[in-house]
């Protein structure tokens, strides 16, 4: 498949989702369930997965080799939506070294020392490299605005602290990400969208598993109380924050399967539309490349009229 085409495909996937504008952006408009009538088995689905994962492994590689774009990933959902696993699926092939993920617990006091956003600006991906945000920047004005007494840990002068703080700090991440889109950084974020009675579901299953009660905590029931003030801050978050820069994708994470081939359309096709190339050697290191062969080709020579009868090891 020619390029054009090559995106042509993956958009069939990856536009229902992309919010680039968030003027009339509203989550109920989002099915958390919604498949694009896809009805693909979970082994049809895992081998289209694998196709992804191959192709941007290797496009990874040339992103690297290049050094000098850089991509980076946000991930956001509540309990239960399946990051971890998104994650662990759609990067299964991508070389370690040219890729990290930094998973933000709660702030150090050194942390807390620091502007809301110094943690994160710290662990930007670099050129050529790929950086992975498991939960991100955007607890800021999540985790903290359902939990506002968590503001008060953050040192913040009163006379900062007023009612805009929120519209404030959502400008803020919206420049913050301008900035890093200026400077090269391929920014994607994807919002898994679950829906109340899945997250019920895998909570149970969880609990019902012994296998899995390792993944379960009370802290993620007292969170599901405050649900639809998370869906109110998502939905402010992300009509703040999408931009062409840096989109949004609301990912549909009911069906997992699903839900991580959008996430891995969406990868391939940003990296894919940098048409990146392996750099082309100049000509000093094109010299250096013949002298080499030169030397290996002396080299393999030189072993052969050892090995021939009557050769001379010494000569």
């Amino acid at each position: 498949m020619v390029r054009t085409e090559i995106l042509d495909a993956l958009r069939m996937y990856t536009d229902p989702f992309r919010i680039t504008r968030g003027d009339d952006f509203f989550l109920k408009n989002f099915d958390p369930g919604e498949t694009l009538g896809l009805t693909m088995d979970k082994e049809a689905a895992q081998q289209l997965l694998q196709r992804g994962s191959k192709w941007l492994a290797m496009e990874q590689e040339i992103l690297y080799a290049q050094d000098s774009w850089s991509v980076l990933l946000v991930f956001q959902a509540m309990d239960a939506a399946g990051k971890d696993g998104t994650i662990k699926h759609v990067m299964s092939r991508v070389n370690p070294q040219g890729c990290d993920v930094f998973s933000f617990k709660q702030p150090s006091d050194e942390e807390l020392s620091h502007d809301f956003l110094w943690r994160y600006a710290t662990k930007v991906p670099k050129r050529g490299q790929i950086v992975i945000f498991n939960r991100s920047y955007y607890e800021e004005v999540l985790v903290v605005r359902v939990h506002q007494h968590l503001l008060r840990a953050q040192k913040i002068p009163p006379a900062w602290v007023g009612k805009n703080i929120w519209d404030e700090r959502l400008a803020d991440i919206a420049r913050f990400e301008d900035y890093l889109a200026r400077q090269g950084v391929v920014i994607l974020k994807f919002y898994l969208n679950l829906s109340f009675g899945e997250q019920k579901k895998r909570f149970m299953d969880r609990l019902d598993n012994p296998d899995k009660h390792w993944k379960f905590s009370a802290a993620d029931i007292r969170e599901r109380r405050y649900w639809n003030d998370y869906m109110h801050a998502y939905e402010e978050a992300i009509r703040a924050t999408a931009s062409e820069a840096a989109p949004w994708y609301v990912v549909p994470a009911d069906n997992k399967p699903f839900s991580r081939l959008i996430v891995a359309a969406a990868i391939v096709e940003a990296v894919e539309k940098l048409d990146l190339e392996y750099p082309k050697p100049t000509h000093a290191q094109m010299k250096d490349l013949d002298a080499a062969r030169q030397e290996l080709d002396a080299e393999a020579a030189d072993a052969t009229r050892r090995e021939q009868p009557g050769g001379d090891p010494d000569h």
